[in-house]
């Protein structure tokens, strides 16, 4: 990709940036860890590869922007002191949402910090008037985040001013303000909630994902020989859907992401190694974790087709049908799709090609 464009465009080699969101961002930062030319990367919805590391000796600047509903908010957040420690300069953006693109003034934002970086590594020339409103956007933006009563946020918000634009203005009363607010008990405490959050979330997801064989790399859950893994998912959807609290019902809703995520790639991967049956049971709890997701109900329909269930295959087509937005393309796939030859010919598979 880097030859191509190169061989197509005019690039200057110092302004060479990586994007992705989920996979695609562990795929990003991989190319830039791996080339070491990357100037910045922008991290959507997820942190570095799995099992890597930030490493002083391929440091570029990482803005990571995640919902604050995303199953890789536990991920995403404790990135930024690593990231820090190895030297890199780092921006988090939270936005209110799950696992997904940020917005657009987040991609704006992004752009902007990039090239303040750019800027204060000598790679562009200082613009003055651009470097005085960034800063002052900042500032205002987290003092609103204080005014609002996020302490936790406005505390992490003056840290990286301060560190993104150090060198560049005066960053004194800033740091005052951050070393201010860390000290102050509410925030002390807001940081270890968050961790214990982070803990229960992840307890959560394996209370659902150990009920599936292979499923979980921890070792210290044991499978519930009682309750399925559609159950716990269930009990977890109510939580989810029943939680008064805010920051309790966060922690159900990132939890239940991440045990629906975690159930579709595992029966994906069933799929894959054509282990029919334990695919069913992963695409069955997936349903039950999110059961307006029409991805989750097309694979148990596959998985049930492959498996020869016939009648549970029309019933999960029969919810995909429901849940599918374009008729036409519904209908196409199902006609083409080798899992539901054995069900073609029935008269509820002819019932379900009716595209009105």
């Amino acid at each position: 990709m880097v030859r191509d464009t190169h061989a197509r465009f005019s690039i200057d080699d110092h302004a060479l940036y990586f994007a992705g969101f989920s996979g695609g961002a562990r795929a990003a930062a991989q190319l830039a860890l791996v080339c070491k030319c990357a100037s910045g990367v922008l991290l959507s919805g997820v942190g570095f590869p799995i099992n890597a590391t930030p490493s002083r000796d391929a440091a570029f600047a990482v803005f990571s922007a995640v919902g604050e509903l995303d199953f890789n908010f536990q991920e995403v957040v404790p990135l930024q002191e690593k990231l820090e420690q190895a030297g890199y300069p780092r921006w988090l953006y939270q936005f209110e949402g799950p696992h997904q693109w940020a917005p657009a003034e987040a991609m704006e934002l992004a752009l902007a910090w990039f090239r303040v970086q750019a800027m204060k590594a000598k790679r562009q020339p200082k613009d003055a008037a651009f470097l005085t409103a960034q800063f002052s956007q900042a500032v205002a933006h987290a003092n609103s985040t204080e005014i609002a009563g996020d302490l936790l946020g406005a505390w992490r918000e003056y840290l990286q001013i301060a560190a993104t634009f150090d060198g560049l203005t005066d960053v004194t009363a800033l740091r005052a303000k951050a070393d201010s607010l860390g000290k102050q008990k509410s925030v002390r405490e807001a940081v270890k909630q968050e961790r214990k959050d982070f803990e229960e979330q992840t307890r959560l997801e394996n209370d659902v994902l150990t009920n599936l064989p292979a499923t979980s790399e921890r070792t210290d859950f044991q499978p519930d020989t009682l309750r399925t893994a559609e159950d716990k998912a269930r009990d977890l959807r109510v939580l989810a859907e029943q939680g008064k609290r805010t920051d309790r019902a966060r922690v159900y809703k990132r939890a239940l992401a991440g045990a629906f995520v975690g159930a579709m790639e595992s029966g994906i991967g069933y799929l894959d190694n054509r282990d029919y049956s334990q695919a069913v049971r992963a695409f069955s709890c997936a349903t039950e974790a999110v059961p307006d997701s029409e991805w989750a109900w097309r694979n148990l329909a596959l998985a049930n087709g492959l498996n020869g269930n016939r009648k549970d295959s029309l019933a999960a087509l029969k919810r995909v049908r429901e849940l599918a937005t374009d008729k036409v393309a519904f209908v196409e796939w199902t006609k083409t799709e080798r899992a539901f030859e054995r069900i073609r010919s029935t008269p509820e598979f002819q019932t379900l090609l009716k595209t009105n």
